[in-house]
């Protein structure tokens, strides 16, 4: 499994959110491959960490594309930085690890 993780500056969170709930979170649930995702803001509500999972590094690669080219269309964020890395480990409540 591999992850995207994308960090933004926020300008105007409720646009950002708007933003988020109505187009991306939609689309990148529709990426091929995808797994589960999990987006961020600090407490401050002005920057923000994503991590995207996917089943595969070809997978995950072509979702930091999408997330490159995306960004440009959000006035309310900007992107920061977009890296794939690979998941070594996960733990989560049913999964008993």
């Amino acid at each position: 499994m591999h992850a995207v993780v994308a960090r933004v500056t926020i300008a105007d969170f409720e646009s950002a959110r708007q933003n988020l709930q109505e187009q991306v979170v939609p689309r990148v649930r529709q990426a091929p491959g995808f797994v589960a995702g999990y987006w961020t803001r600090s407490g401050e509500g002005t920057d923000g960490l994503s991590m995207l999972l996917f089943d595969s590094e070809d997978n995950a690669r072509s979702a930091a594309e999408m997330v490159r080219e995306g960004a440009e269309r959000i006035a309310a964020v900007t992107l920061e930085s977009v890296e794939v890395r690979e998941v070594v480990a996960e733990a989560s409540a049913s999964s008993g690890s």
